[in-house]
């Protein structure tokens, strides 16, 4: 049987490194070409990975909760098919030995006989290999290796090669009754200077650890094997805490150690790649902020007489719709404001089309995926995007390609409440808008003698302008077009 070997897969957009979230499979399930077998995490969203051959599973090779590079291994699957096991260098050294000697002395040499490979026993639930499995082999010194090289490798005419015997390896020490966490020189006792072994356990029990704060490679494992238990693991997290309580204060210099009253969150993913954006962008683009309160009753009865049209009945309808429609037809107006700077060049990039991010706030972080061509679209058109943009985002599904290419972004603070705030722009962008919660307030409507002062609908918009590529009259023109539409979504027609 050929064990096959799934490695994590690029994810493009310049990613490196993915989270092992979720595992579908465990060891020993069928798959089939293209069925999903892990869901990962990059520094931009979650993506299931579909294995690329069917087969057996073999052996997760990594866990829940672990961080690898591109091109790591990730998981084994054995197809069914047949491999023979290839002949080991010595074996063929010895046969092509006998043979010159037999051709050179005329002599006949007694056939040798091939070694067959056995099987042997493996981790409970990862299935059995065809070959032996071994530990890494131990550093030898220096003139145990040149004799080992000398037998397995004679010189020509010498006669039949010696094969050199496989390395023994003494059982574990087993711990002392009742000691289930031992000293962590049990665990790394046949490991090289420098060199860190792998604890042998489950994804699950792997995962446990991480949450626990347990070192593997610390533990005694009790299961067979040599394999930790998921009781192990938690005796050595209450030991962990008995040997914590003892000691009052975090030592010296440990400023990174977790103390007491406080957790410490990993910063990862897209909490990790969102906050480098943040800060390369608040610290490269010169950032100016205007604000804009507006009545937008004539906003909310559109959304209401919108909701009520057939048309519309299939799509969620929001006041963020008539925000985003605006915005493009204030970037048709004053195509500046759609626009990116690029350094190496010193040129402006005017953007031929808007391609409108939505902010949307998830379980692990913000995102910005973005309706491509959002200002050739129709109201229903754009409807539709928004909706499965957002929804996609929420489940923490949207691909790499949905957040690349944004122009301009709006972020909908109102939706926790909020009046307004100062975005912060999206890395190659030159405007973000602030939408804040749309709230009945005190409004002075008419003019003159009929001026009277009424409940009305009202917003603030909150744009966040790049300095070097709008100046302040094209920012406000820009918000003011967005707020003019809001107060009278009729101009759009006039515009449009």
């Amino acid at each position: 049987m050929a064990v096959r070997t799934f490695k994590l897969p690029d994810p493009g957009e310049g990613l490196t490194e993915a989270e092992i979230v979720t595992w579908h499979v465990a060891p020993g399930d069928t798959v089939k070409v293209n069925d999903v077998v892990v869901e990962i995490e990059t520094a931009k969203s979650l993506v299931e990975l579909p294995v690329p051959f069917s087969g057996t599973v073999g052996e997760l090779l990594v866990a829940e909760g672990d961080t690898v590079e591109v091109g790591t291994p990730i998981v084994t699957v054995d197809d069914g098919t047949d491999a023979g096991p290839p002949a080991a260098p010595a074996e063929r050294a010895s046969t092509s030995g006998e043979a010159a000697g037999a051709s050179g002395s005329g002599g006949s040499a007694a056939p040798a006989t091939p070694a067959t490979p056995e099987r042997t026993a493996v981790l409970v639930g990862y299935g059995v290999k065809q070959t032996e499995a071994k530990r890494r082999a131990r550093k030898a010194p220096a003139e145990a290796r040149s004799v080992e090289t000398s037998l397995a490798s004679p010189a020509a005419g010498d006669g039949p090669a010696v094969r050199r015997p496989e390395p023994h390896h003494e059982p574990p020490e087993q711990p002392p009754a009742g000691l289930p966490y031992g000293p962590a020189s049990t665990a790394r006792s046949d490991a090289t200077p420098g060199e860190r072994v792998r604890a042998l356990a489950k994804p699950p029990v792997r995962k446990l650890a991480k949450d626990l704060g347990v070192d593997l490679l610390a533990v005694t494992p009790s299961g067979d094997g040599g394999v930790v238990t998921r009781a192990d693991v938690e005796a050595a997290a209450a030991s962990d805490r008995a040997g914590a309580e003892s000691v009052p204060a975090t030592a010296a210099g440990s400023s990174s150690a977790e103390s007491p009253g406080e957790t410490r969150v990993p910063v990862k993913g897209v909490r990790k790649m969102t906050a480098q954006a943040m800060v390369a962008s608040a610290f490269t683009a010169p950032h100016v902020t205007e604000w804009l309160t507006v009545d937008v009753t004539a906003t909310m009865e559109l959304v209401d007489r919108l909701r009520a049209d057939r048309e519309f009945r299939d799509v969620r309808v929001t006041p963020l719709l008539v925000v985003a429609k605006a915005m493009c037809l204030a970037a048709r107006r004053h195509p500046e404001v759609n626009a990116s700077w690029d350094e190496d060049a010193q040129e402006i990039v005017l953007k031929h089309g808007v391609n409108l991010g939505i902010a949307a706030a998830t379980p692990r972080g913000l995102v910005v995926p973005n309706v491509k061509g959002a200002d050739r679209m129709t109201m229903r058109e754009l409807a539709e995007a928004i909706g499965d943009l957002t929804a996609t985002a929420r489940e923490g599904r949207t691909p790499p390609a949905d957040m690349a290419g944004g122009t301009m972004t709006v972020t909908n603070v109102g939706v926790f409440g909020i009046d307004a705030g100062t975005p912060i722009l999206n890395p190659g962008e030159a405007a973000i808008l602030a939408f804040g919660s749309v709230t009945r307030r005190p409004w002075v409507v008419g003019g003159g003698a009929e001026e009277r002062i009424e409940p009305r609908w009202v917003t603030t918009l909150a744009l966040s302008f790049d300095h070097r590529l709008v100046d302040g009259e094209l920012g406000s023109r820009f918000l003011a077009d967005v707020a003019a539409v809001l107060a009278d979504p009729a101009r759009g027609l006039v515009w449009g």
